[in-house]
């Protein structure tokens, strides 16, 4: 749905690190947008090792950063993007939101109105991740 003044609908989940489920901690570490009317999807992810290691002395952290570049990864399509690469945009965004049970996780789906979804992603890291 566009509006007058060219603003498009668009969702975005944040992506939040858990490094031990059972104890329910977590932080955000990156942002996930998808506009069906632009046939945009994108993700920026910025981790914060020390909050991380906080949680967890022993966690993952090379490991957490290559979990959250394959994110990025996904959304840019093209060969790093694996098999998800033959995917239209808006099934990419909709593998990621899905609930699994890892480290790095999807939050729930909000949405909103931007006339910009790249700056908009940038936007949302800043105000919400770091």
């Amino acid at each position: 749905m566009s509006g007058r003044d060219g603003r498009e609908v668009f969702e975005y989940a944040l992506l939040r690190v858990v490094p031990r489920v059972e104890r329910g901690e977590c932080f955000n570490a990156g942002v996930v947008v998808y506009c069906r009317a632009r046939s945009f999807v994108s993700a920026r992810t910025h981790l914060d090792a020390a909050k991380l290691r906080a949680l967890d002395p022993a966690a993952d952290v090379t490991g957490v950063q290559a979990a959250l570049r394959a994110v990025e990864y996904v959304c840019c399509g093209g060969e790093a993007a694996g098999q998800a690469a033959v995917d239209d945009v808006g099934r990419r965004f909709r593998w990621l939101i899905a609930p699994r049970s890892t480290v790095v996780q999807p939050g729930p789906v909000h949405t909103g109105l931007t006339a910009d979804p790249a700056a908009e992603v940038e936007r949302l890291l800043a105000l919400l991740v770091r």
